[in-house]
């Protein structure tokens, strides 16, 4: 069980997290005392329950709490509060659970013991990216459309890449070679990083794409997708690599020449 702490008073947070760790012996937690850094943290890593103070400085924990919803639908947001005021807008967010400070072992070991989400359906990837056979993008089982078909390319790129940092100029390079004018593709190049940006604003899969200063890479642990499943697990993978990969793209030749030789050497061991 994934389990975030997030409590701006030192030693209520030192208090809650003792208390989880005696609950939930074997669970993975990070505390925060800065709800923005708690949010930076969900960009990064999973998580199935978020024991939220409301009370907290630069982003109040029911907007931590929205925010969570938005990119783990089954997040399970058990919060603390001063007073039952903000009761109410808890149970309208579908939390679930609300504890009075200073939160203790019994009331806690209620709220795990009744949590609204199975532990686990919340790690459920809403994006799945298919690269055996042509390239495809879904986000809750339904195909992406974007405005530019080169997005689409630039997502595949991404994707290929497997989470490294690709930069602007490696960008063009693979996507256009050595064709036309450097500037007017790298003028291009910003409107497909738009199009990629607005498009997964729209379905609430921000948190897919690491953004740095004139590079990009993907979320590998926000992405469901074929090729990283079945480099990581081969034969056990339910995924089965049949020899086809990105067929739309040439540059995906190189890596599709990386997977025949690791089928060709897993079919050599029977």
């Amino acid at each position: 069980m994934k389990i975030f702490v997030v409590e701006s008073a030192a030693k209520e947070l030192m208090s809650e997290v003792r208390l989880v760790k005696e609950i939930v012996p074997d669970c993975e937690l990070k505390s925060f005392q800065s709800s923005l850094e708690a949010l930076g943290a969900a960009r990064e890593t999973e998580v199935d329950v978020a024991l939220v103070s409301t009370k907290m400085p630069e982003l109040e924990g029911l907007d931590l709490g929205l925010y969570l919803k938005e990119m783990y639908p089954f997040v399970n947001i058990i919060y603390l509060s001063d007073s039952r005021k903000l009761c109410y807008e808890a149970l309208e967010q579908h939390a679930s659970g609300y504890l009075l400070k200073p939160a203790d072992a019994e009331g806690l070991r209620r709220e795990f013991g009744d949590l609204r989400h199975a532990v686990g359906k919340g790690r459920q990837r809403r994006v799945f990216a298919q690269t055996f056979g042509n390239f495809e993008l879904f986000v809750d089982g339904a195909p992406v459309d974007f405005k530019y078909t080169r997005t689409k390319e630039l997502l595949a790129l991404l994707i290929n890449n497997r989470g490294a940092q690709t930069t602007n100029g490696e960008i063009i390079g693979t996507l256009w070679e050595d064709d036309g004018d450097p500037e007017k593709k790298s003028s291009y190049l910003s409107n497909l990083r738009q199009d990629l940006q607005n498009t997964l604003n729209r379905l609430k899969a921000t948190d897919v794409i690491n953004k740095q200063r004139g590079s990009m890479g993907i979320a590998v642990d926000h992405v469901e997708c074929d090729l990283y499943d079945w480099l990581a697990k081969k034969r056990d993978s339910k995924y089965h690599y049949l020899g086809d990969y990105m067929n739309q793209y040439s540059w995906a030749e190189t890596m599709h020449a990386e997977l025949d030789e690791l089928s060709y050497a897993l079919e050599d061991e029977y």
